[in-house]
Order: structure tokens, then sequence, then C-alpha cells
């Protein structure tokens, strides 16, 4: 895969996509810059992962990628790489939603990692993909007492070595703020429906298991 793309296995394993892109001034805030990423290099990173931890959110529901994320962590765990998945109590409508969307999904109860358990383990995590996930991986509830949902816990996804987030576009989640996560030199962002996403990336890595 790294042949195919013309790309050295040390330059992917250190994060370098060398066509990331600014995202569109109309979908950023003022000031903002983030750097959008095609789901060919996603999964390429996320094969040469030791670890890949997977934060779902709200977002993930709208559009019932919980089946296409199944088949992407089996497909991840066929090449060798552990796959975890962040589950923090508030992502989606109702208290246990993840849990709920997962297991439909067939995803074994092992992996999914609550809040407490899976934040000391995002500093050893080659890759966070955040899947529709806004308020709940918003580093200002850490640093910024002027943020609305200071204090709040959230999973610590900017932690990771890097972190890839698949969002339809720039808009704020329910709390209506910005995420400086977004804006992080590790940050790389793939904006589109989910679903959609997850589905080319299982392709690209090589995984089209079945159910």
């Amino acid at each position: 895969m790294a042949k195919a793309m013309n790309r050295s296995v040390p330059a992917i394993v250190a994060g370098g996509f060398g066509g990331a892109i600014a995202a569109p001034a109309a979908d950023r805030p003022e000031g903002g810059t983030v750097r959008s990423t095609s789901a060919q290099d996603v999964a390429i990173q996320l094969s040469y992962a030791r670890q890949v931890v997977i934060a779902p959110g709200y977002g993930m529901a709208v559009v019932q990628a919980q089946h296409a994320v199944r088949e992407l962590e089996k497909a991840l765990e066929a090449k060798g790489v552990t796959v975890k998945f962040a589950i923090h109590p508030l992502a989606g409508r109702m208290p246990g939603h993840m849990k709920v969307l997962l297991a439909e999904a067939d995803v074994p109860y092992d992996l999914l990692k609550e809040m407490d358990e899976i934040n000391p383990e995002f500093p050893r995590t080659d890759v966070t993909l955040v899947i529709g996930a806004n308020d709940v991986t918003n580093p200002a509830a850490r640093s910024d007492p002027s943020s609305p949902i200071y204090g709040m816990p959230i999973l610590d996804v900017d932690k990771a070595r890097t972190v890839m987030v698949i969002k339809r576009g720039m808009s704020p989640g329910f709390a209506g703020i910005d995420n400086p996560l977004y804006y992080l030199d590790k940050t790389l962002m793939l904006f589109g429906d989910a679903r959609s996403f997850v589905g080319d990336i299982v392709r690209e890595v090589g995984g089209d298991h079945g159910a």
C-alpha cells in the first residue's frame, strides 16, 4: 500500500501526509486552519499503527455507520493492529447510546472502554479515529476556564500521536462552540458522510470481510 502511494513507511508512521490541504475557508472560523485528507491516506496510517482507538459520537449514529465501523475493526485486527473503542457516557442522544449501537453491530464488549479506562491509553495510541464526536472530545473542557464546557470530563483524544476526525463540516456540536482539536498540527479531517468514508477506508485497508 505504501509503495502504491509512493510513500515511505517511516513517513507514514510519523504522520507525513503530503497531500493534506486546508479545508475551504467557508467551512472554518476566522483564523482557524485545518488539514483535510483522504480515505486512502487514513487507511495507510491505520494499517501501520500498533494501536488504534475509535471514538464514536452522535454523527456515527445519524448515518448508522456502526456496521461499517465493525468491519474496519475486523480489517485492522486482521493486520495485527490493536483496536479499542473510547466510550463517553454522554456521546449521542442518551446515556449508553454508543454501546447500544456498537453492540448491535456485534463489536466485542471487551473492546468497549469507558472514559476512565481509555483516557490513560491515548498517550500510547498511534491513531485515534474520531467519528462524529464533537463536544466530548473538545480539549477546551480541560484548558479554557472561559469555555461553557470547562470542567466537563472528555475523551483525551488530543493526546494520541495522530488524530483523524470524520465530520460533515466545521459546524459546532450540541454546546454550540468551536473545537480546538480540529486545528492541532496532529489532526487531519475527513469531511463527509461517516458511513461512506469508513466503507472507503475498509476497502483501502483491504479487509472487506463478511459479517
